[in-house]
């Protein structure tokens, strides 16, 4: 008999946790498991990937009063006759006002959103929460598993959440799963009293895939000197000191383009850096990418210029494609790059992304050692899949 399995996400967006679940779903095993996912918004460039056998289940309407003006919200919920939920609207309105730190208002805010939303019908074997805050907080209020699973695709750190908020839930986890060594050793130190729940999964990339989609044309075949990353336009991806880095190149005679694929909050202040650095039509914002690779393909260099990361899998995509690779020195960068044997790491600035970037446009040779050596690793994690299984066990 089949087990039943639930996966909850907020949406499929064009993010590092979404693709690695789409990923995940690619390559889970159909005749061992059945496989329901639950979605706070059915929205994002990967909604259309997800697969035939895995049953989407119904949006629940009330999440939406949450990202609406308080003022719309509480409207609607009184017309429907749905006092407390207008008071939860209400409450919640308070807090996103007065918390001023982005991530501990989610946290925060959930307390609210749980009143308003219905909790799901049936039962399961498995139920994971796929990404921190709410979707783990979801599984623990809203689904009845006989064993619930939560994953953190980042540093817990760095992401600022308050562990105290988190601790009751993580308490009524069977697992807590992180995607790279060191954020499961900030896992462990942040709270050693669920140490032994703490286990290690690397995000499920497929190299035959990535370079199947690779081949895909683009519009950025011209004879500048292409640099390209990919992530959310927000302060953990380091876009600011990209711009500041562009400058520094164009300003040493450097015939460069970078493109940046991805989407997010930081668009407009992103936007005004480049007209300040006249870096228009140089430093360009493409947005979101269904299909990335044919970019970073097409790329004379890929470059991470993240303040943080659990483990990217840009940067995994980017060397499965031999690219030369430059990152800044985030706590985690050594786990994917050996510094000079397969990319560069450099500090976390601009001048030291800049100096990095240019090592590599003026050393031929040097750009040619990485990809030999990046041509010789074994990059495919598909077996990760086993160790999901063994925790489903």
């Amino acid at each position: 008999m089949k087990k039943k399995v639930l996966f909850v996400i907020n949406n499929l967006s064009c993010g590092g946790a979404e693709k690695a679940l789409i990923s995940l779903l690619e390559t889970m095993d159909y005749t061992e498991y059945e496989v329901d996912l639950f979605l706070f918004e059915h929205t994002g460039l990967f909604l259309g990937k997800i697969p035939d056998q895995v049953n989407l289940l119904k949006e629940q309407r009330e999440y939406r009063y949450y990202d609406m003006p308080v003022k719309h919200a509480v409207l609607d919920c009184l017309k429907r006759g749905r006092v407390n939920m207008a008071l939860s609207r209400i409450r919640a309105g308070y807090i996103y006002k007065t918390e001023k730190k982005r991530v501990r208002c989610q946290q925060r805010v959930w307390k609210y959103i749980s009143k308003s939303l219905k909790n799901i019908d049936q039962s399961y074997d498995i139920a994971v929460g796929y990404l921190e805050k709410n979707p783990i907080y979801f599984c623990i209020d809203k689904v009845k598993a006989a064993k619930k699973i939560g994953f953190i695709h980042n540093d817990y750190d760095k992401l600022g959440m308050d562990p105290y908020l988190d601790q009751a839930y993580f308490e009524q986890l069977d697992h807590l799963v992180t995607v790279s060594e060191e954020c499961g050793n900030i896992l462990k130190k942040r709270f050693p009293m669920y140490e032994r729940k703490v286990k290690i999964m690397y995000n499920i990339v497929s190299p035959a895939a990535i370079h199947n989609l690779s081949l895909e044309k683009t519009d950025i075949s011209d004879h500048t000197i292409k640099l390209v990353s990919v992530g959310r336009l927000n302060d953990q991806k380091g876009f600011t000191l990209a711009i500041e880095a562009c400058r520094e190149l164009v300003q040493n005679g450097y015939n460069v383009k970078w493109y940046v694929i991805g989407e997010g909050e930081e668009r407009g202040k992103l936007e005004q850096l480049i007209e300040e650095n006249g870096l228009q039509g140089i430093f360009n914002l493409l947005g979101n990418k269904e299909n990335p690779y044919p970019y970073i393909k097409a790329a004379d260099i890929y470059v991470q210029p993240s303040r943080f990361e659990g483990k990217s899998i840009a940067v995994d995509e980017a060397k499965i494609l031999h690219k030369p690779i430059v990152v800044t020195n985030f706590n985690t960068a050594k786990d994917q790059i050996n510094d000079k044997e397969n990319g560069l790491i450099v500090e976390m600035n601009p001048r030291s992304v800049f100096e990095g970037i240019k090592a590599l446009i003026d050393d031929e040779q040097l750009r040619e050692h990485f990809k030999a050596n990046l041509s010789k690793e074994k990059l495919g994690t598909e077996s990760e899949i086993h160790k999901l299984y063994a925790l489903f066990k």
